[in-house]
């Protein structure tokens, strides 16, 4: 099956007819601009070496020029001079682009090195299929190429990765510049900077027979217009104002400049303008007869990428086709895809031969669920870390799942409990882990901790046992009864709860919320997902259904019903939590194994 895709894969990167000739084309254009250049060198070199004979010829000798006694009193007058055109020279520079090209030669990953992104690789090579062959799909096929895409995802999914990777495909320039360089000090600066982008772009695509711009964090500049800038909060009060000289109202400048620059990508440079011009001025004189068939603005090849965390934000008309015509979504990577990034990433990473036996590799991209390209390669290199700590040069699995764990839940931290205090954190981590054991469907034990970390005192790890995207009601209930597994283990030995649930009932309550006004299975099917706007927002679902009166008393009643689930639970198997309790008081914290040992251990002993 592999050998199967690795196939298909090769015969999509070598690319169509239509790719080949494209590229052809592409290497042509960028062959007569290098013969161009050395026209010019040669002129311009003949040219001076001509001058310079003339000089000799003419017994002009070269030295220091000589300045009279007077000439200081000229040295005010220049210097101010020079600060009068300096300082609109000053703001010029600053609207220049801001951008950064980097040639294929020097990009080192290439799409035959994308692992994990086998559907997007496949898509862009369509739009690379379309940009290498450009003339031909518009002149004989009468098509047009597409001119933006927009790469939209969660961080760290390989969106800025898959850009360079086709600009190196493509065997073009690729220009890369971060949306919030585009924003200047300067009152109009920001829209310049774009045109300048833009300029640069045509022209890196004239010279190379195209080329391929890159946009990070787009939705820096091209945020809904009408909607205000949260880069630039309006004021609240008058205590503080900013003149307009210096910016803060060039938002809504920088999406109009957008959409422009964007449907003017055939925008001829200046001195084919010009030429134009002439054109059109001599025709003015001549009979219709007589006159020059006018100058058409030449094909800018141009393919324009944007990546964005918030694509729903972007102004709408940015979305149309013709500016951004297709929209490819980054999503974290499936089971088999963590395992073909673990893969690639472990041929870098120094590792035991425990890391090489497939079970082991099948393990981590288990237990990275949820995790992006940049999150698995960020986990070995602490794993790294944690080898290189223990005077050991290879990692091992234990490695990695100690960098697992400590990313997720946090570094211990040294803290000195009272008696009381450390019982009481015992007592409630065991309640947790108690009912996920006999509540917790298709929950696995993973850490349960009276160490602390970050914001808490103890925790209880656990995930699902098998990668699930679904969950059933049963489920959401059970995961209700386990943050609620800490309170009413309190109240059973020590007479009350302390401070300890606050965390768990908030959680607790979300859950049962979602149930009610989100999932259908409090008895309503109405969803109070539909609200979109208002304080009660899309965002703010605990509060929707919180303000109801009827709803309320829905989230009480199922968080009623899980406490006396839980309670009764908990007195039914009184003896596995005090069997927890006193082994996280002696050992301070259990690890999967270790906390289903002390579990079974206390249901044999039962008579």
């Amino acid at each position: 099956m592999r050998n199967e895709e690795t196939t298909a894969q090769s015969a999509l990167l070598a690319g169509s007819q239509l790719t080949t000739k494209g590229r052809a084309d592409v290497f042509r254009q960028r062959e007569r601009t290098r013969l161009k250049k050395v026209v010019r060198a040669i002129i311009i070199v003949a040219l001076i070496d001509y001058l310079l004979y003339r000089l000799w010829a003419s017994g002009f000798s070269l030295g220091m020029p000589h300045f009279g006694s007077d000439s200081i009193f000229f040295i005010p007058p220049f210097v101010m001079l020079i600060a009068i055109i300096g300082m609109p020279l000053m703001m010029l520079m600053n609207g220049r682009s801001p951008h950064i090209t980097v040639y294929p030669e020097q990009v080192e990953v290439g799409l035959t090195d994308i692992k994990g992104l086998d559907n997007q690789v496949e898509e862009v090579m369509r739009s690379l299929d379309v940009f290498l062959g450009y003339a031909t799909f518009r002149e004989e096929l009468g098509g047009t190429p597409r001119r933006g895409i927009l790469f939209e995802g969660p961080p760290g999914t390989g969106k800025t990765f898959l850009a360079k990777a086709m600009a190196k495909q493509a065997g073009v320039p690729f220009l890369f510049i971060p949306a919030p360089a585009f924003q200047s000090m300067w009152q109009g600066m920001s829209a310049f900077r774009i045109r300048s982008f833009f300029r640069k772009l045509r022209k890196a695509a004239r010279k190379e027979g195209g080329a391929i711009g890159f946009i990070e964090e787009i939705d820096a500049v091209a945020m809904t217009r009408g909607g205000g800038s949260p880069a630039v909060p309006a004021p609240t009060d008058l205590s503080r104002t900013t003149s307009a000289f210096f910016g803060g109202g060039d938002a809504g400048n920088m999406v109009n400049e957008l959409l422009i620059q964007m449907q003017s990508f055939d925008q001829p440079p200046l001195g084919r303008r010009m030429k134009a011009k002439i054109k059109s001025w001599i025709n003015g004189y001549l009979p219709p007869s007589w006159q020059m068939t006018p100058m058409r603005a030449e094909y800018s090849n141009i393919l324009l990428i944007a990546a964005t965390n918030r694509g729903d934000s972007l102004d709408a008309a940015l979305l149309r086709p013709g500016r951004f015509d297709r929209r490819l979504y980054f999503d974290v990577p499936t089971k088999q895809e963590r395992r073909e990034l673990i893969d690639f990433f472990l041929v870098r990473k120094v590792h035991e031969e425990e890391l090489d036996m497939s079970e082991t590799r099948d393990r981590v991209a288990s237990e990275t669920f949820g995790y992006t390209p940049v999150m698995i390669e960020h986990l070995f290199d602490e794993a790294l870390l944690v080898a290189l700590r223990d005077g050991r040069r290879e990692m091992r699995l234990r490695d990695v799942m100690d960098a697992k764990f400590d990313e997720e839940v946090g570094l211990k931290q040294t803290t000195a409990y009272t008696d009381f205090d450390r019982e009481a954190v015992a007592t409630h981590e065991a309640g947790h882990a108690t009912v996920a054991y006999f509540l917790g469907k298709g929950r696995r034990l993973e850490v349960l901790s009276i160490i602390k970390r970050r914001g808490s005192l103890g925790l209880l790890a656990h995930s699902d046992e098998e990668e699930r995207l679904t969950r059933t009601r049963s489920e959401i209930e059970g995961g209700i009864a386990i943050a609620l597994g800490g309170l009413a283990a309190e109240e059973m030995c020590l007479g009350e709860s302390g401070t300890g649930p606050g965390a768990d009932l908030a959680h607790a309550t979300g859950l049962a919320a979602q149930m009610v006004g989100s999932f259908g299975m409090a008895g309503s099917l109405i969803s109070y997902e539909a609200v979109a706007d208002g304080p009660l927002s899309k965002s703010n679902l605990v509060g929707k259904v919180l303000a109801n009166t009827e709803t309320k008393q829905k989230v009480e009643d199922i968080l009623g019903a899980q406490r006396e689930r839980v309670a009764a639970v908990l007195e039914e198997n009184r003896d596995v939590h005090t069997a927890l309790v006193d082994a996280l008081l002696e050992r301070d914290e259990l690890v999967r194994d270790d906390i289903l040992e002390v579990i079974e251990k206390a249901i044999a002993n039962r008579p």
